[in-house]
Order: structure tokens, then C-alpha cells, then sequence
């Protein structure tokens, strides 16, 4: 055996510095085998959504690996995000979480990167439009689109919980819908970390008409709320509009806080029992998430009645027929989205803002390429070699006041194969019109960003 003493091999080390090339480290100099993304490597076909802090477009890989595809390009304005450290602790987590996790009913990340101005996040076009255009046209839902919906929907929040992440902004506009019909549950923007057994935190945050009590009265919150959530977005579903909606917000706030679930007699005793048991304070989530138990719940979730034709291994699998499957005539249809966006011309503006040397280091790693993308790259190029993408420096855990924009596997154990979903359920006549559907707001708090989460 050979020893080698350190101080000799740094000694040697540093003596020999001085004949080392010498270079600036930045994300233009390493990785250079990969493809560089810019965003001239995208073609701008459509508007899809506009919200405060910039864009979603459709857009084409003009070049490259996956050249030609269609995506979603989620653009945001840096000089808006650094104006308040939480927005853009928050903007860099929903990109941490984006490249985390990865499931069959959660939107995929295939990019990310930066100018001097701007972050864009490239992800998947998801052609089949919001769940909220579904049932803006449909009014209702039969229980058994219902139930397909809202069984791939608990199984991303489910995926979520064990990772420890809370979504807290479930509705129908941040609900996609695949070219074959499946949920795709998309914008991370109100996410909160490391939240695991025994601990709450206290943002208020989401939208109003889909926000838990424990959200509301700002005591403390964890995982459970997103299932009263998903009670509100069944309730939703089956009756046309959320469980407790006023004239204003105050008046919305005062009856979740304070009034009685009221159930239309023609809902089946399913589902008036599932609802009573998520959207009710004294509910199923909190006895099970009081006792620090996220698979318990999804098992009890799973096991009610009202899932009951549900095989769950093969709605993970996506081998359950959706209710609905979109009419495409293209890869880049936009039909099935809001004409109000998609008639827009589509113009990322110039990228002519200026910000300082350190206002840009917070962003640094914000650079990503899917492994799908760099698997490609290996079957074309063998001999590159492939090296991981930077993950963020500092903590990207702070709270931050919410921001929207419009559009934006762990499976669970199975306890029960069934016969798949969509089975003929027993209905009594649904009501003969639904209320015409108008898009919640979400709201930040009037008393500005939480100081604590």
C-alpha cells in the first residue's frame, strides 16, 4: 500500500496554480456538452394565460432535442419577483417542487432557465384545457365524472403529502386536463415545504371559496386543508358552485367559518357521506393527520363507498377510461382553452430590465433539463457525458404573498380492485340548470405577507 501524505500532495497542489487556465464559473461555462435553452430556441404560437407577474404561452422547439414539440412556456418577470424576498423565496421553490416531484396526474417540468430579466419554466402542453372550461360547459357533474376526477386528483395530493408538501390552491382553473382526458394538477406558486407530522403553518393564503377554516381564522394549518379542498371542489362538481359563496368576501369567509353544509337532497347517500366527512371541521382529515398518519387517510379516503368502483392501481396507471376526452384536431389546438387569451397576439416583451449583480445570484441554479430530455441527448450523442442541473442555494422555504397567474410515484397502498370507475351510479334528477360559473380571485391577505409560515 502507498501512502501520500496531504500536506505534501497540497503543497504540490497549490505550488502548480499559477500554470492552471483560469475561467469564470457560470452557467454559460459548465455543461457546455448539453444543448443551451433561450428563448430563441421557442417559437411563440399562442397566449394561454396573463396574470400579474408575466405570461403562459404555447410556444414550439424550433431546434434541437425535441425539436418541433409544443409546450407550455410559463414566463415571470424578475424585476416584479425581486421586489419582495417571499415572492421570490416562493418562486424558487414552486421551480425546487416542479423538478421534485414527479407524478402521472402532476404536471412535468422539461426546462428551466433565465435571462438577464425574465425565468422561464418550460412544461408540458397540456391540450385538454382547465377542468374549470369542463364544467363551465357541462353545469354538473354525474357522480361517476365526478368520482374519476376527483379519485387522479387525492392521488397527486396524496403524492404531495408524503413528500411533505401542501398545495393550497385547489380549484378547477389550476386542474388540467391531458390530450386523453386525465388530470394534471399544475401552478405550485402557494405551496409550502417540510411540512410533516406535527408541524402547522400559518399563511393565508389560496382562494377564498376553496380555503379551509384553519386557513381563514389563521390558527395554524397543515395537510388536511387541502382535503377540505377537494370536498369544496366535489361540492363543486356535483352542484355547480362551491359550498359557501356571499355577495363579497367577508360574507363568503363568515359563512365557511360559521354555517351549515347544505346538501341537495338528489346527491346520493356516497356522496352526502363523503362530503360531510371533508368538508365538516370534526372530519375524517383531522382525526387522521391529528394522529400524524398521511397514508392513513389516503387508505380511508380510498376505502370510502364513494370510490367504490375505483381500481386504484389502474387509475394510477391511467388505464381507466376517462369521462371526457378532448376533440384535438392538432398537437397545438388551443380550442379547449379561453378564447379571451388564446385571440391574443402573442409577444414576450423585451427583455430590456437591468438588475443588479446580487438580485440576479438569487436565482442562481435556476437552470433545469428534464432527465427524459438528457436521455435523449445520450441516445444521440453516446459519448456526452451527462451531469445534473445545480439545485438552488440558500433555503427557498420563506413565506411570500401569493401571486396567480391564470393558466398557469409514490403510489398509495391499494385497498380495494373494483370494477373501474364509471359505472352507472344511482342519481335522482340532477337540477335542470346550473348557475352560470364565474372565476374566484384569489386574494392575499389584507393585512399584507404573513411573517410566518
Amino acid at each position: 500500500m502507498i501512502y501520500v501524505s496531504t500536506v505534501v500532495f497540497f503543497n504540490y497542489f497549490t505550488s502548480n496554480m499559477d500554470d492552471c487556465e483560469k475561467f469564470e464559473i457560470s452557467e454559460d461555462s459548465v455543461n457546455k456538452g448539453m444543448e443551451q435553452i433561450r428563448p430563441e430556441c421557442f417559437e411563440l404560437l399562442r397566449v394561454l394565460g396573463k396574470g400579474g407577474y408575466g405570461k403562459v404561452f404555447q410556444v414550439r422547439k424550433m431546434s434541437g432535442a425535441t425539436s418541433g414539440k409544443i409546450f407550455a412556456m410559463k414566463v415571470l418577470k424578475k424585476a416584479m419577483i425581486v421586489r419582495n424576498a417571499k415572492d421570490t423565496a416562493h418562486t424558487k421553490a414552486e421551480r425546487n417542487i416542479l423538478e421534485e416531484v414527479k407524478h402521472p396526474f402532476i404536471v412535468d417540468l422539461i426546462y428551466a432557465f433565465q435571462t438577464g430579466g425574465k425565468l422561464y419554466l418550460i412544461l408540458e402542453y397540456l391540450s385538454g384545457g382547465e377542468l374549470f372550461m369542463q364544467l363551465e360547459r357541462e353545469g354538473i357533474f354525474m357522480e361517476d365524472t365526478a368520482c374519476f376526477y376527483l379519485a387522479e386528483i387525492s392521488m397527486a395530493l396524496g403524492h404531495l403529502h408524503l413528500k411533505g408538501i401542501i398545495y393550497r390552491d385547489l380549484k378547477p382553473e389550476n386542474i388540467m386536463l391531458s390530450n386523453n382526458g386525465h388530470v394534471k394538477l399544475t401552478d405550485f406558486g402557494l405551496c409550502k415545504e417540510s411540512i410533516h407530522d406535527g408541524t402547522v403553518t400559518h399563511t393565508f393564503c389560496g382562494t377564498i371559496e376553496y380555503m379551509a377554516p384553519e386557513i381563514l381564522m389563521r390558527s395554524g394549518h397543515n395537510r388536511a386543508v387541502d382535503w377540505w379542498s377537494l370536498g369544496a371542489l366535489m361540492y363543486d362538481m356535483l352542484t355547480g358552485a362551491p359550498p359557501f359563496t356571499g355577495e363579497n368576501r367577508k360574507k363568503t369567509i363568515d359563512k365557511i367559518l360559521k354555517c351549515k353544509l347544505n346538501l341537495p337532497p338528489y346527491l346520493t347517500q356516497e356522496a352526502r357521506d363523503l362530503l360531510k366527512k371533508v368538508v365538516k371541521k370534526s372530519n375524517l382529515c383531522v382525526v387522521a393527520f391529528s394522529l400524524g398518519k398521511v397514508k392513513l387517510f389516503c387508505l380511508l379516503l380510498q376505502s370510502h363507498l364513494f370510490f367504490r368502483h375505483i381500481n386504484w392501481d389502474d387509475l394510477l396507471a391511467r388505464k381507466v377510461e376517462p369521462p371526457f376526452k378532448p376533440f384535438l384536431q392538432s398537437a397545438d389546438d388551443v380550442s379547449q382553452f379561453d378564447s379571451k387569451f388564446t385571440s391574443q397576439t402573442p409577444v414576450d416583451s423585451p427583455d430590456d430590465s437591468t438588475l443588479s449583480e446580487s438580485a440576479n445570484q438569487v436565482f442562481l441554479g435556476f437552470t433545469y433539463v428534464a432527465p427524459s430530455v438528457l436521455e435523449n441527448i445520450k441516445e444521440k450523442f453516446p459519448f456526452e457525458p451527462k451531469v445534473s442541473s445545480p439545485r438552488f442555494l440558500g433555503n427557498p422555504r420563506t413565506p411570500v404573498s401569493p401571486w396567480r397567474l391564470v393558466w398557469s410515484r409514490g403510489p398509495f397502498p391499494p385497498t380495494r380492485c373494483l370494477p373501474p370507475c364509471l359505472s352507472e351510479s344511482p342519481l335522482a334528477t340532477p337540477p335542470q340548470a346550473a348557475p352560470s360559473r364565474s372565476r374566484p380571485t384569489p386574494t392575499p391577505s389584507p393585512n399584507g405577507p404573513s411573517t410566518s409560515r
